[in-house]
């Protein structure tokens, strides 16, 4: 068997030409959507992530600010700072980009984001009205990955969908994304962790496994169900010393290995990665609309 590859670049595209659409209705509004883009450091990661961030708002007509600050600046600081672009109405989304440096309480700034404008998904206030089953804004990730699966033709209903990973940027919310009573969703849904003992105890029974753990090649075919729907979140630099670079990007799961046993499996990179900034975008867009985050 050799699975079928969920490609999500040509989704993220989908996704962002249809975010480019509700950018050019608001623009014949006069309402140009704008993000704002806070970093704190000189985090290598964070500087590249923006930057991509940055491209993919400015293809489809969003604005983004960039508001850069050194470590130094403090927490007081950083505070005042959103809650400025709270009160400025030409400013549709806000994303701090973590992790913020040594020092700063990152939850903090989370809750001092405007949830109207917290188009990341990570205000409390977002996390309950997804847990509760409300609109609101859904992080990036797992709403990239609900959409993928979806237009990939994956219904979920019923399903066996395990998620490895409790993290509250995407285990969690995605746990409570895809058994949410919805079409193409409606999982049944377990949450293993680092206290879960041996994976493969639930992998193995597992319709559909999502890795999100940040551990490189942990999931390997031995521990997938034949056919298995495999989604790799995890981002990873190992080391290669036949790279030019000397590392190179894997993902939570080891892809030949699994790609053997899976029915279909997203690549690392280009499987959930590009989903990640399209919608945000989509998030920005929607912001400016007054809407919220909708899945398909």
């Amino acid at each position: 068997m050799s699975a079928r590859i969920l490609e999500g670049a040509p989704v993220a595209q989908a996704i962002l030409e249809e975010a480019k659409a509700s950018v050019a209705r608001l623009a014949s509004k006069g309402v140009q959507p704008t993000l704002a883009l806070v970093r704190v450091g000189e985090d290598p990661a964070s500087i590249v992530y923006l930057r991509k961030k940055r491209e993919a708002c400015a293809a489809i007509g969003i604005r983004s600010v960039d508001l850069e600050y050194p470590a130094g600046i403090g927490q007081a600081a950083l505070l005042e700072t959103i809650g400025r672009l709270n009160a400025d109405p030409a400013t549709h989304g806000i994303l701090v980009q973590f992790p913020l440096p040594a020092g700063f309480d990152q939850d903090a700034a989370v809750q001092a984001i405007d949830p109207d404008k917290d188009v990341d998904g990570f205000h409390p206030l977002n996390a309950g009205r997804l847990a509760a089953g409300l609109d609101g804004f859904i992080p990036a990730t797992p709403l990239g990955v609900a959409i993928l699966l979806k237009r990939s033709g994956i219904d979920l209903g019923g399903r066996l969908t395990v998620i490895l990973g409790r993290s509250n940027v995407v285990g969690r919310p995605l746990a409570n994304l895809l058994s949410r009573k919805h079409p193409g969703l409606n999982a049944t849904v377990l949450l293993a962790h680092s206290a879960s003992g041996d994976l493969s105890r639930y992998t193995k029974e597992a319709d559909v496994v999502i890795a999100a753990m940040g551990r490189p090649g942990s999931v390997t075919g031995s521990m997938l169900k034949p056919g298995a729907v495999v989604v790799d979140v995890g981002i990873n630099r190992v080391p290669d010393p036949t790279r030019s670079s000397g590392s190179r990007l894997v993902g939570d799961v080891d892809f030949e290995s699994a790609r053997l046993v899976a029915g279909a499996i997203t690549p690392v990179p280009g499987g959930v990665g590009p989903l990640t900034v399209a919608c945000l975008c989509r998030n920005t867009a929607a912001a400016a609309a007054g809407e919220w985050s909708e899945i398909g």
